[in-house]
C-alpha cells in the first residue's frame, strides 16, 4: 500500500509539473514545422534611380516608403511612392556640419503631423523632417525635435505623441556595455518609465520589440535566446514563449530572433537559428504567432532578411534583403 501511495504521489507531481511547464503563461513549443515556402512569391522592388547600401531599413509614412541608408556617403534617407515604388526624393546629408547627420539611428514616424524624426547618436539629437517640405525644397533644413540624454536614450521607438512613445531604452554601463529594456518614453521631457516585467532567467537582455496599441500588447523577441515575451501595455506579462532551442544560459554563438512586427492580429517574427559569426546570422524565415503566443506557421522566405516593415494598407511585408535581390515584398493575403 505504501508503494502504491508513493507511486501515485510521483505521478501526481509529474502531472502538476507538466501543467506548470506548459501553462497559459509559460508556453514551451518543441516543434515549429508547419512550413510554407513563399520564396517564389517574393516580388522584387526595382530601385534604379538611387544607389542604396546593403545596410538599409524601410519605414512607412502615409503613401510613402522611406528607406534609411545607413552606409551612405551622401544623403541618408530616400523616399519612394509605396504604391508603385517610384523614386521621389532624398534628404539628410551625412556629416559633422549643422543640420547634418553624424551617426543615424532610428527613424520615427509621426502620421498626424506628416513628418518623420531622425535620431543622430553622434550629436545626441533627434531631427524633425516635414515630408512635404522635403519634396518642395531639395535643400530642406530640418529642425531639432528634442535632445537625447547620454545616460538613458531611445534606440528604436514607436511614436504615439510627444508625451508617449514605446521605446527600446539604452542605459550605458561603461564605454562598451549597456542595459536594454522596453520603456514608455516622454519625448518632450526626456523621461523614461521602464516596463516592469523582466524575465527572471535573463541576465543580459538583447531584444527586438514591437507594439500594438490596437491589441493592447507589446512583444519582446530575444537575440541570443529562443524566447519571446508577450506583455500588456501596462507592463504585465501575458506569456513567455520558449522555442525548441531554449536555454537560459546566454550564448552569442547562435542568433535566434531578428526584428518583429504586428500584422493585424498576428505576431510575425524573423528567425535565424544560424551561426552568429557567419552569413547564416541573417534570418531567412518568419514565424507567425497568435496574440496569445500560439505558433501558427513558418513562412520560408529563402532570402536573407536584413530588415522589414508591414504595409497594413496593402497587407504586405516590405523587406531589405542581403541576397540576389535587395528589396522585395510579400503579399500576405491568404497566407496568414
Amino acid at each position: 500500500m505504501k508503494c502504491i501511495r508513493e507511486l501515485l504521489f510521483v505521478l501526481l507531481s509529474f502531472i502538476i509539473g507538466s501543467c506548470t511547464h506548459n501553462s497559459d503563461m509559460e508556453k514551451y513549443q518543441q516543434k515549429r514545422d508547419d512550413v510554407v515556402d513563399v520564396h517564389a512569391l517574393i516580388k522584387e522592388i526595382p530601385i534604379d534611380d538611387v544607389l542604396i547600401g546593403s545596410i538599409a531599413r524601410p519605414f512607412l509614412l502615409g503613401d510613402y516608403l522611406i528607406i534609411g541608408d545607413y552606409k551612405s556617403s551622401d544623403k541618408l534617407i530616400h523616399i519612394f511612392d509605396k504604391n508603385d515604388f517610384s523614386y521621389l526624393a532624398s534628404t539628410a546629408y551625412v556629416g559633422q556640419g549643422p543640420n547634418e547627420i553624424t551617426v543615424m539611428g532610428h527613424i520615427g514616424i509621426d502620421e498626424e503631423r506628416h513628418c518623420f524624426y531622425v535620431s543622430d547618436h553622434g550629436k545626441q539629437k533627434i531631427y524633425s523632417y516635414d515630408i512635404d517640405s522635403v519634396f518642395a525644397n531639395s535643400d530642406y533644413v530640418p529642425t531639432v525635435k528634442t535632445e537625447m540624454n547620454m545616460t538613458r536614450f531611445p534606440d528604436k521607438y514607436q511614436y504615439i505623441n510627444d508625451t508617449l512613445s514605446y521605446a527600446l531604452m539604452i542605459e550605458p554601463t561603461s564605454t562598451s556595455t549597456f542595459n536594454q529594456s522596453v520603456a514608455k518614453w516622454n519625448m518632450r521631457s526626456g523621461t523614461f518609465e521602464p516596463m516592469p516585467y523582466q524575465h527572471p532567467d535573463i541576465t543580459k537582455k538583447r531584444i527586438s520589440f514591437a507594439v500594438s496599441q490596437e491589441n493592447d500588447v507589446y512583444v519582446e523577441c530575444y537575440t541570443f535566446h529562443d524566447l519571446m515575451s508577450i506583455c500588456k501595455l501596462d507592463g504585465s506579462l501575458k506569456c513567455n514563449v520558449y522555442g525548441p532551442s531554449w536555454d537560459k544560459k546566454e550564448s552569442k554563438k547562435i542568433h535566434h530572433y531578428g526584428n518583429v512586427m504586428f500584422c493585424k492580429d498576428k505576431i510575425v517574427a524573423a528567425y535565424s537559428g544560424g551561426d552568429n559569426k557567419s552569413k547564416a546570422y541573417n534570418p531567412t524565415r518568419f514565424f507567425v504567432f497568435g496574440l496569445n503566443g500560439d505558433y501558427l506557421k513558418t513562412l520560408d522566405v529563402g532570402f536573407q532578411i536584413v530588415s522589414f516593415c508591414y504595409d497594413k494598407d496593402c497587407d504586405r511585408i516590405i523587406m531589405n534583403l542581403d541576397d540576389e535581390i535587395q528589396f522585395g515584398y510579400l503579399d500576405l493575403d491568404k497566407i496568414i
